[in-house]
């Protein structure tokens, strides 16, 4: 597995640690309980990170030197793809993997597409690739940050993928019709949640763990601070509301202007007039984040865009009503009035109806929860890991996709 500009093993919610992070460690702990070994190649941050590490049986953490052994900026990262190639391939080379060598290559994320791409041809591998996000469907939701080279890398790797995994059917029509990917390439995979970490728990212990008050009714945003996860909308969206209602915001500053937008947004809550009733937490473990959803009354969603939203999910597992933008994979994972609700608007209001009726209404909000931990237990990472095994051996029988 190549994810070259997050590691597996770096804090969800900070920097580029986010549900992309979460996603492969998981998806590569499962795929090990299924049988199928492997190695997640990522690049090295730190001079005193170990060339690899045993994460568990059947998974390591591999840290190829390319470029400064320190943090880069993710538009930077593109400039150092030949670096990561030269890194990736030395690893193959000398460690050649398991018991029975590596068998192929599954990118996430463009990037790790872009360094797939190259090593497919230079090592006759099979590549699999899950983007995880689309320049063309962030640019749609008004959200331009990317290097201008990231729509044409995108469609190569996508012209020479042997099979693209998508999180929805959503996602899939669109790398069909944004893209050209061939609609025999394309396999709708989602991504699961652990059932173990998040499940429905007494809501007033977790209050009480977490040191939150008992009483006052609490909306939960869990997530980077970064205009794409809509965070603003979140505070306008509590403006909204009565008192006593708090907004708890778990998550750390993102990208480059990660800090400056943390700023923007403290000062948006005291023009507001909010700040003492918005809670900022640091990022958390994954699975420490169990007790934040369940001490949650609603879970609020507000992103621009989602391929397919795991916060949601785990707020799902956990019996807690979500309240999200009718938007990407959130449609897929929020039955609207039956497992939480979908706003169509962006606009602070039609996020607070629902939030207010549900706050209103412990014995709707009790049933939406209820409804939507029960939807929930259709996504869990062995089915996921299942699923990707069979891919993986069907791409070992067929001739490789070469590049138009």
């Amino acid at each position: 597995m190549l994810s070259v500009h997050t590691s597996p093993l770096v804090q969800p919610g900070a920097g580029d640690g986010g549900g992309m992070s979460v996603y492969v460690r998981s998806l590569a702990s499962a795929l090990a309980r299924a049988g199928v070994e492997c190695d997640v190649l990522t690049r090295c941050e730190d001079p005193h990170q170990a060339p690899i590490v045993d994460v568990e049986p059947g998974v390591r953490v591999v840290h190829l030197r390319a470029g400064p052994e320190a943090p880069v900026a993710k538009g930077d990262l593109p400039g150092l793809t030949d670096e990561l190639v030269v890194a990736a391939r030395a690893h193959l080379a000398t460690h050649p993997g398991f018991a029975d060598g590596f068998d192929g290559l599954h990118s996430h994320y463009w990037i790790s597409g872009a360094v797939g791409h190259e090593l497919k041809h230079q090592l006759d591998l099979p590549l699999v690739t899950t983007f995880h996000t689309l320049a063309l469907t962030k640019a749609a939701a008004g959200v331009h940050d990317d290097p201008l080279e990231r729509v044409r890398v995108e469609r190569e790797v996508v012209a020479c993928s042997d099979q693209i995994t998508a999180s929805t059917e959503e996602e899939r029509a669109e790398l069909m019709v944004e893209y050209g990917a061939d609609a025999d390439r394309v396999e709708v995979t989602p991504p699961g949640v652990d059932h173990a970490a998040f499940s429905p728990g007494a809501p007033l212990e977790a209050r009480r763990r977490l040191g939150l008050s008992l009483d006052a009714p609490l909306v939960l945003f869990v997530g980077r601070i970064q205009p794409l996860k809509g965070t603003r909308m979140a505070l306008r969206c509590l403006a909204e509301l009565p008192e006593p209602v708090t907004l708890v915001i778990v998550g750390g500053a993102s990208g480059p202007d990660g800090p400056a937008e943390l700023a923007r947004l403290h000062e948006l809550a005291h023009e507001l007039d909010i700040a003492d009733r918005v809670h900022w937490v640091a990022p958390q473990p994954h699975e420490a984040l169990a007790d934040w959803y369940r001490a949650a009354d609603v879970c609020l969603v507000p992103s621009r865009t989602e391929s397919f939203g795991l916060v949601a999910l785990e707020a799902a597992a956990c019996g807690i009503p979500v309240v999200a933008t009718n938007v990407g994979g959130l449609r897929s994972l929020v039955d609207d009035g039956v497992t939480g609700f979908l706003v169509d608007e962006r606009k602070a209001s039609a996020f607070a109806a629902p939030v207010e009726q549900l706050l209103a209404d412990p014995a709707l909000a009790a049933q939406i929860g209820a409804n939507a931990s029960v939807r929930s237990r259709q996504y869990t990472w062995s089915i996921t890991a299942a699923r990707l095994r069979r891919l993986y051996a069907d791409l070992g029988a067929r001739e490789l996709v070469v590049c138009s």
